[in-house]
């Protein structure tokens, strides 16, 4: 309990909360960035490719 009183109430805790909510955010978007240029790319291909 003490732990969780010094992360929200000190400067150094609340620091870390926001380095530890703005990794999450990072790591959220890279995900839906490299999933969605993955996705166009595919569809590219699947587009150029010749059909038989």
């Amino acid at each position: 309990m003490h732990a969780w009183k010094e992360l929200f109430s000190t400067d150094v805790g609340l620091l870390s909360v926001a380095a530890i909510a703005f990794m999450v955010g990072m790591a959220v978007y890279f995900v839906r960035f490299f999933l969605r240029h993955i996705r166009e790319e595919s569809q590219r291909q699947a587009q150029a490719a010749p059909r038989r």
